[in-house]
């Protein structure tokens, strides 16, 4: 784990007993020698992670899982973590820290936990990355995400020993039943103080219908060809999710040499990383999400923004994948302008027509599942259970997150002309 500054750890919060997990590593973890000193990690994280350092002059981390007992048995899967993270490290397409030591034996710590590398470079916390003084720079630090994320997509799970690492079914359907039932007892929490219900998320049926129909592995998408060339796109090895602040990148070089925070990790479609990460590209920027949401989109068509845009990106994916830009995603503005002007046989535009619906569709769900996501925020405050202000703020947006979705889907997966009166305001 690699932080830039001493300010980003600090003394130890969440307690450990930093003797019996030195004792154990010095017995267990061959020519491992740590000193006393112990920090954590201050930026928040699920499972406590610390920072460890060696007689040798190395750093090490310690990644937990939380203390006491887990409301849920599949969460803060620490074993999960070490799987991929060392399945990941032996066939090195993937930079990720190399982990030394997984410990399934509470009785140390008091739960489980593993031992690994401490890589030393760049952290962004902002998308926009405004450290970085070039535009070029920015360009390869965005070119150099992109083809870390499709070196992750391209691995065949069986190979790396991953082939049962989560369900080979259809990924989006799975997701569309699970957030929908979710979503449905949230909106029924009922705020203790003024007698409310949550609420739902903006006409959350059209989405669900939607999704039902046009997203990847539904009924109606079945037999479509996204040019894989035989091979599904479903049951991919996923992050769960992927973003420029889960990431290292290299203290002077722009690119990536390691991938974090792997506890979402699972098999399923690798649109649901790529929408994550490009998420901030499709909110508009002159709106900035009242400080909650970083907007990348720019609504001046004259203007070119300092990084380059989704569409370039894109299509260095499907590079990456060796995939067909056009029939997988529907291409870019270019193409629908040749298409409109009849230089692209009519098979080819209906087959760019369908990919783009779908990866806009897509785009649209990982807006779906962020209003879960706060509308889960805003039933814990209802609850009682979440009483900090930050948690009251994120409270709040569920709403503004789901129109984004509809919007989504109107302005870019069915077409423009119907969405200027449900525009959400940010």
């Amino acid at each position: 784990m690699a932080i830039p500054s001493e300010t980003e750890y600090g003394p130890i919060r969440t307690p450990l007993n930093v003797d019996k997990l030195r004792a154990y590593i010095e017995d267990k973890v061959k020519g491992f020698k740590i000193d006393s000193e112990v920090f954590q990690f201050s930026f928040g994280q699920s499972n406590p992670t610390y920072l460890l350092s060696g007689n040798n002059g190395k750093r090490y981390v310690v990644r937990t899982r939380p203390p006491g007992p887990l409301i849920s048995k599949t969460a803060h899967a620490i074993d999960r973590e070490y799987r991929i993270l060392d399945a990941l490290g032996k066939d090195g397409s993937v930079p990720v820290p190399k982990v030394y030591h997984l410990c399934k034996d509470e009785s140390v710590i008091g739960r489980q936990w593993y031992l690994m590398e401490y890589l030393k470079g760049r952290k962004f916390e902002d998308v926009r990355m405004p450290e970085i003084k070039t535009k070029e720079e920015r360009e390869a630090l965005w070119m150099s995400i992109i083809q870390t994320l499709a070196a992750l997509h391209a691995l065949d799970p069986q190979k790396i020993g991953l082939g049962d690492y989560g369900s080979t079914a259809a990924f989006y359907p799975r997701q569309i039943r699970s957030l929908s039932k979710v979503s449905q007892a949230q909106s029924q929490v009922v705020n203790s103080k003024t007698g409310k219900p949550v609420g739902p998320i903006p006409r959350i049926d059209f989405l669900l219908e939607w999704y039902g129909r046009n997203l990847p592995g539904t009924e109606a998408d079945k037999g479509y060809d996204a040019g894989t060339s035989g091979r599904s796109l479903e049951a991919r090895v996923i992050h769960g999710d992927f973003k420029v602040d889960n990431m290292i990148f290299h203290p002077t070089e722009p690119r990536v040499i390691g991938v974090l925070d792997w506890e979402l990790s699972t098999l399923g479609h690798p649109y649901s990383d790529l929408a994550n990460l490009l998420q901030p590209f499709y909110i508009p920027s002159e709106s900035g999400g009242q400080g909650y949401l970083t907007g990348l989109r720019c609504g001046h068509p004259t203007l070119r923004p300092p990084h380059p845009p989704p569409s370039t990106l894109l299509s260095s994916w499907c590079s990456h994948m060796g995939l067909d830009f056009i029939t997988a995603m529907g291409g870019d503005e270019s193409t629908a302008k040749v298409g409109a002007m009849g230089n692209v046989d009519i098979d080819t535009q209906e087959k760019a027509m369908r990919g783009k619906r779908r990866w806009e569709g897509c785009v649209s769900f990982a807006f779906f599942r962020l209003a879960v996501i706060t509308q889960g925020i805003a039933a814990r405050v209802a609850q009682g259970n979440a009483s900090s202000a930050k948690a009251a703020q994120h409270a709040k947006i569920f709403p503004l997150v789901g129109s984004l979705a509809v919007q989504h889907i109107e302005l870019f997966a069915d077409g423009p002309g119907t969405a200027a009166s449900s525009r959400a305001k940010l």
